[in-house]
């Protein structure tokens, strides 16, 4: 009997250590998660997704149907996530999370932005699209494939990248097999900018200083002007007469340039080695604008 119960509680661990064993099998997935983020002005674009590969399945219009909706991915929807609001196709799109759909078509695709962002195919409902829009797909042509080295005309994983970016704007691309699908975002980083300096404009005077650097560059020379006066009169410092000085310049206003990069120097002379950090541009800017210094008066005038 002991011999019977001593098999029986051999066999029962035996199971459940092998159950836990087959848990705890961790392999390589068809299609691993992946993501692709990027920094568009001040807005953070991130694109979630699952990479299936090609393995050397025809792909669109049989793999993937034509006319018919697709999460863009596989596995879970693909998701696209925008810290600040941004536009694409002249929509607004509102910050936060939405899931990408597309519809193949041999001519035309549809790209579509719907706010469930965890929808899947069977339960798209088009009430819930942020926009939809057609991009005409790039194909790689098939005389290509014939002449060229296929490998390297074929992406053999589904990829999203983004491209083409600046302060203002970046092109989405979902590449895949010989297709890429490319639509661009735009981003309103100047007006988000300046409410940032709006609102952080606390009588401090390098935030003042700052803005009216900022200000120069966009080339808003009276915008710019009035933040420096603010910053010289917050604190009288080098750095933010020299930054007076530009502005004025580009505004004409030569004399007045000469007479605050003059100041700049004169009070950043008197620093410590290194804490003068643009000396050589303001000596410069002294020996250009020299003809724009102050006269001495004649005595007895």
């Amino acid at each position: 009997m002991k011999n019977i119960l001593l098999k029986s509680l051999i066999a029962f661990v035996s199971i459940c250590t092998g159950a836990n064993v087959w848990a705890q099998l961790i392999l390589p997935q068809a299609s691993p998660k992946s993501m692709v983020m990027q920094t568009v002005g001040l807005t953070d674009i991130s694109i979630d997704y699952s990479s299936p590969a090609v393995r050397g399945r025809a792909i669109f219009g049989s793999l993937v149907p034509y006319d018919k909706v697709w999460r863009a991915g596989a596995n879970a929807a693909t998701k696209i996530t925008f810290s600040k609001d941004v536009t694409i196709n002249t929509v607004v799109v509102p910050k936060g999370s939405y899931s990408i759909l597309m519809i193949p078509d041999r001519i035309e695709w549809t790209v579509i932005l719907n706010k469930d962002a965890s929808v899947s195919a069977e339960a798209y409902n088009k009430d819930l699209n942020i926009t939809a829009f057609k991009v005409l797909p790039y194909t790689v042509p098939s005389a290509a494939v014939v002449t060229s080295n296929a490998t390297n005309m074929i992406t053999e994983r589904l990829t999203y990248c983004f491209s083409d970016y600046s302060n203002e704007a970046t092109t989405v691309n979902m590449l895949w097999e010989k297709v890429r699908i490319s639509f661009q975002v735009n981003v309103d980083t100047e007006k988000q900018a300046s409410d940032n300096i709006d609102k952080t404009i606390n009588g401090i005077w390098g935030i003042y200083n700052n803005s009216a650097r900022y200000y120069l560059d966009k080339k808003d020379y009276d915008k710019a002007l009035i933040y420096a006066n603010q910053s010289v009169a917050s604190n009288d410092l080098w750095f933010n007469n020299w930054v007076k000085a530009q502005i004025l310049f580009a505004k004409g206003l030569n004399e007045e340039a000469y007479i605050h990069a003059a100041k700049a120097k004169e009070i950043g002379d008197k620093l410590p080695a290194g804490n003068f950090f643009f000396k050589d541009e303001v000596e410069k800017a002294l020996s250009d604008w020299a003809a724009y210094a102050p006269k001495a008066k004649k005595k007895g005038k």
